[in-house]
């Protein structure tokens, strides 16, 4: 068992302030303590709240169990099956709570023949679930008491020379939760932290694993690091550590092998800068865009081929979005109302191409079109010579702007809701 020696920092070590931290975490710690608890503010925000962030979450560790903690809070609710945990609702705002976990190989316990945890629902100390976090930079517990910090992994040191490094040895921790894998890249980039060598040196042998992750989980792990506002640095991770070969391997074959390989590079990255820059500027994302973008190579090779083999240009394009899609959502599900945007966007880019008589008046009114026309732009922008297409539609809706009510009419979903009951004849435009 890994050695957990309790260091405890005090206030005027430390840069961690009670101004900084949720006032609803606060008032959880102190119920749990006026109850005779012990409470800790661990993880992220700690972390952050050191390196001068602002924690997006603040968790709360306890020896409580669940249901000790549940029957305090009015406002709580009990959810997880492998292990219980407490969401406290303030508003707007939630304080997760979880019980200190103990160590895996005692009874409670399941993994399957590779290693991964079924089954993980022990309880234990404080000095256990140091032990049993992933990363040492999110092992960090700040007691509200006293105002110390309680390090017991060298944590702090991590943190000051800017390492991430896994717990306990990487492999088998990898094993455990492939998906950490993932995690340890999304760290680095998000802190601009570097991950020791330890730690990243089984991620290339062991990226294979991810296949035995739930598609649904991937989905959502996925977004995050792409999300994360360095998917441009991360996408290159992935490809460095074979991740990427594993979360999108038809994508990861045409990267590799296709006579358009680096034009299909240069696309991705322009999708991916343009996903950053998004994010920067506190602009929305929708996944539907950034998964139409990382599929695309293999839509467009597949399109191209049903083509020549004499297959007309709209349904080669159909079928080839059905295709990309089926084969995808092997590895990481994609729900319905996010692949049938993609497949629009995708299709669209035949209908732009259509710029003769009243076409592109009705096109641009179409709630799909300002999505397609990024992407058409994200085509050059790349390199592929389209005779100049995004350039037109640029100046056409310069020339032609679209009505102001349009959006509202395919956006409002609940506009029929408030239609007054006597309407004029003639409308005012």
């Amino acid at each position: 068992m890994l050695d957990a020696t309790r260091t405890i920092i005090p206030r005027k070590q430390h840069s961690v302030s009670r101004n900084l931290i949720s006032p609803s975490a606060l008032k959880v710690m102190h119920r749990l303590h006026s109850k005779g608890y012990e409470a800790f503010l661990v993880g992220g925000a700690v972390r952050d709240i050191l390196l001068g962030l602002h924690p997006k979450d603040f968790d709360i560790a306890t020896n409580a169990h669940p249901e000790e903690v549940h029957a305090l809070f009015k406002n709580s609710r009990l959810i997880g099956r492998r292990f219980k945990l407490v969401h406290i609702l303030f508003g707007r705002e939630m304080i997760e709570v979880a019980t200190f976990r103990g160590q895996a190989v005692d009874q409670g316990s399941k993994q399957s023949d590779s290693g991964m945890l079924l089954r993980d629902n022990v309880y234990g100390t404080i000095e256990e679930d140091a032990i049993r976090r992933d990363f040492t930079v999110n092992a960090l517990y700040y007691n509200a008491q006293d105002f110390c910090i309680h390090d017991f992994l060298g944590s702090l040191a991590d943190i000051k020379t800017r390492t991430i490094r896994m717990i306990g040895d990487p492999e088998t921790r990898y094993r455990e939760d492939p998906v950490r894998m993932l995690r340890a890249l999304r760290f680095s980039a998000k802190l601009n932290f570097d991950i020791s060598s330890e730690t990243s040196g089984p991620i290339y042998e062991l990226a294979y694993l991810l296949g035995n992750i739930a598609p649904a989980r991937l989905f959502d792990e996925v977004l995050k690091l792409l999300l994360s506002g360095h998917a441009v640095s991360l996408f290159h991770d992935l490809l460095r550590y074979n991740l990427f070969t594993s979360l999108f391997p038809h994508v990861a074959n045409t990267l590799q092998n296709d006579a358009q390989a680096k034009f299909y590079h240069s696309f991705i990255e322009c999708g991916l800068e343009n996903t950053d820059s998004r994010i920067l500027a506190n602009k929305p994302v929708t996944p539907a865009f950034l998964y139409a973008t990382l599929l695309w190579p293999e839509v467009n090779r597949v399109w191209q081929q049903l083509q020549s083999e004499g297959i007309a240009e709209f349904p080669a394009l159909q079928q080839a979005g059905q295709m990309a899609v089926q084969s995808q959502i092997q590895h990481i599900s994609i729900p319905k109302r996010f692949s049938l945007m993609m497949k629009e966007i995708w299709e669209y880019q035949i209908r732009l191409k259509k710029t003769q008589g009243r076409r592109p008046q009705l096109l641009v009114q179409q709630p799909r079109f300002r999505a397609a026309y990024d992407f058409l732009l994200l085509r050059e922008q790349a390199g592929e010579q389209l005779d100049g297409l995004g350039k037109w539609w640029t100046q056409f809706q310069i020339e032609h702007p679209a009505p102001s009510h349009a959006s509202k009419k395919h956006y409002n979903k609940d506009s029929s809701r408030t239609k007054p009951k006597h309407r004029p004849k003639h409308p005012k435009q």
